[in-house]
Formats: C-alpha cells, structure tokens, sequence
C-alpha cells in the first residue's frame, strides 16, 4: 500500500466471505478512497459474483459466467484488493486477532468483517437427502450440476413453497421438465407473503403446469443404487421422480463467530454500525441478525447485504451515520416480476388493489393505519409509490388504494 511508517498487519481488514456483501464492502471502501490494505477471502474457486441470476438466466443458458462476475480479476490488483480464492476460514482468534485458515496458517488483521452468508437446509441423511439427484440451489457449483440434470421430460420435485422453490419450478418448466411442489405449511409463501400473494402466484404456476400440493410433507426419498428414484409423501402417496430440489430455508453462516465467542442468535448479532459485541469484528449480509423496529432479524436480499456493506464502509472511513435499512426485494418466475417494497413483519390488515393491466395486482400490508410493506405483481407504478411512501415515512388511506379508479400519484404529489 502507498501508506509510510503504517503496520500493514495492525491496518488490514481481513474480509471473510466473497460474495455480494464482502466484495461491496471492499469496493465501497475503495470508493470512499480509503487505502487500507485490504485481503478478501472466498471458499470458492471464482471471482466474486452475482447470486440471483443463476438460478434463472445462467440456468437457462441465456447468461454466461463471466456476464456475472463483479468486476475482471484486474480490478482487484489495480484497487488494491488482495483475493484469495479457495480459502475457507476455520477459526478466529480474537485474543491474537488472526483468522485460521484450513492448511494450518494463520492470517492476521487489524479489523475483521464477517459476510459468510448463509447456506442452504437439507434434507437429512435418514429420509435420503444424501442420494444422488438431490440439490440445494445456493451457488455456482449447485447450478452447474443442475445444469447437466434438469432436462425435457425429467420428473422433478421440488420440496418447499418459498422464493426458492418457486422460481426452480418456473425454469424447470421452461426448460420442459414435468413439477410437482410440495409445501408442508397451509400455503405457499406461508412465512413471507399475505394469502393474497400466495394465491396470484400459485395460479400463475398451475397455468405453467406445475402440481403444487399444499399441507404435504415429505416422508422420504427412496433410491436405487444411490440414486433418487421415488417420493413418499406423509399422505402415503409414492411418486416416481428423476430429482429433487430442496427449497426449505437457510442458515446464517454463523459457527465461526459463535466458536469465537460473538453474540449469536440465528445469525452473528451486529448494531446499527454493523459491529459485533467485538468492536474490532463486523458482520453484514445473510449472516447478520439487526434490530428492525424492535425486532431482531436477518434480511436475506441482495439489497440488504449491499446497502448494509456499504454502510459498514462508510463507518470504517469515518462516518458516524448508523445504518437504517430500506428493504426491497423482487422474484422473477416466467414473464412475472413480483416487486416487494418494506418489510411486511407484524401486519395485521392487507388491502388488494388490481392493476392497470390484466394479470396485474398489488397487496398492501399495514399495521394498524400503518402502510409497512406494498407486493407487486407485474405493476410498477403500484411498487414506485408504495416504495416511495416508505422511504418518506408516509402512509396511506387503504380505501383509497382499494379503489381502482384513484390515480396512486396523488399519494407522492
């Protein structure tokens, strides 16, 4: 680095994680002109790159690789970025302020930052979720082998009714595979989306062909030389299948920090600055458990670990602004864009608003005459406002909104 004089060792900020929340916070800070030098670390064999797209376009073969990537690998030699592929941390040692890597090396820092994500629940080994054809979709490794499976005519079936579940169905079948869902819960989308939204988009994907079976369960898989062959359900149902998709939630990356002695709750707990209960260690991104009004929880979104890395960046460089989140999420199944502005925890009304254009609809979620959270089904303007009423703190009179005739400007005018 340009500094005179400075320990590197006591100055580096060893980021832990290589995804989208560890490769904003390099590049943030590099923006910020800080010049601190700086060692990123990633479990995987590749660059930095963007998650979403590769369980839809990459999926789909009509996005490369390399159109997912951040940045070249030159950026990171010409900003002063040292990368290190393929190096998982095992442990951190806060006394001697090294992280331990698997070869049995150490590498020292002065600040630490923690955006280990999360990884995706399986299916345990006792009801087959160890045979092979079974897959979680998380990262490139699971979308490459995917890729080799998810041909014309293959019976797939896809365990859970979230985001995840939801979009591997809408490529599946776009690439010709017969779906059937299964989701154990009274609905889809049971934990995240008003009953509203659940029934929009399960019309959707029953128009696609996809079977989707609600208040199912799964008993277990049955192989045939290692291999997923069959499904019994808890109805007693068997069906035949090629593969399996298992779309059933998360878990923040968080042993590293437990084993380190952080504060831990489903998730590594940080302060509005991102600071853990170690003022030297900063966590962001899916693994990071924030108070949201109150409330402790993880946002899993892209926007959430970016907004929140670079907020972390800001405080590293100086600023002394807390960071105060704005969720937005989205979901692209076929030709659909479902658009989520706010966070809908704690509603306890929804109102319905039809769109302009056939197809189009929009679910409202207040908490008491609160507006906290707007769904968007295929309806810009209706996630615009919504969005924009959240940011400024405003609510709006839900009969209005009911109303299909009201022109939705005259609530930002």
């Amino acid at each position: 680095m340009k500094q005179q004089g400075v320990d590197i060792v006591t100055e580096r900020l060893v980021i832990v994680g290589a995804g989208q929340a560890g490769f904003a916070l390099a590049a943030k800070l590099r923006a910020l002109k800080d010049d601190r030098p700086i060692m990123l670390l990633g479990a995987e064999p590749v660059l930095p790159y963007q998650r979403p797209p590769l369980s839809k376009k990459y999926l789909l073969g009509e996005m490369t690789f390399d159109r997912l990537m951040f940045r070249p690998e030159t950026w990171f030699a010409e900003n002063e970025v040292d990368i290190r592929l393929s190096t998982p941390v095992e442990a951190i040692d806060r006394e001697k302020r090294v992280v331990k890597l698997f070869d049995g090396s150490d590498i020292a820092y002065g600040t630490l930052a923690l955006a280990t994500g999360a990884t995706p629940r399986r299916l345990p080994a006792a009801i087959g979720g160890d045979l092979d054809g079974v897959y979680t979709v998380r990262d490139k490794a699971d979308a490459d082998r995917l890729t080799t499976e998810m041909k014309p005519g293959h019976k797939l079936l896809i365990i859970g009714g979230g985001y995840i579940g939801l979009e591997a169905a809408a490529v599946a079948r776009k690439l010709g595979l017969d779906v059937t869902l299964i989701e154990m819960a009274d609905r889809i989308l049971a934990r995240v989306a008003a009953r509203e939204t659940a029934d929009a988009i399960r019309a959707i994907h029953e128009r696609e062909g996809v079977r989707i079976h609600e208040k199912t369960g799964l008993t277990r898989l049955m192989g045939e030389e290692g291999r997923v062959r069959a499904a019994e359900l808890a109805d007693g149902r068997v069906i035949d299948v090629d593969m399996v998709i298992v779309g059933i939630g998360v878990s923040p990356n968080d042993r590293l920090a437990a084993d380190a002695g952080l504060e831990v709750q489903n998730g590594i707990v940080v302060d509005s600055f991102g600071r853990t209960s170690d003022p030297a260690i900063f966590a962001m991104g899916d693994c990071a458990v924030q108070t949201w009004k109150g409330e402790q929880v993880r946002l899993e979104s892209v926007q959430n670990a970016v907004d929140q890395a670079e907020a972390v960046a800001a405080t590293m460089a100086g600023s002394s602004e807390p960071y105060r989140p704005k969720p937005w999420f989205w979901s692209d199944q076929y030709d659909v864009k479902l658009q989520i502005a706010g966070f809908n925890l704690g509603y306890d009304r929804t109102v319905l608003r039809p769109g302009a254009r056939e197809g189009s609809l929009s679910i409202w979620y207040f908490q008491g005459d609160a507006l906290i959270a707007v769904d968007a089904i295929n309806d810009a303007k209706a996630y615009v406002t919504g969005k924009k009423l959240l940011d400024l703190g405003r609510s709006a009179d839900p009969v209005m909104i009911e109303d299909p005739a009201f022109d939705l400007k005259g609530l930002i005018a």
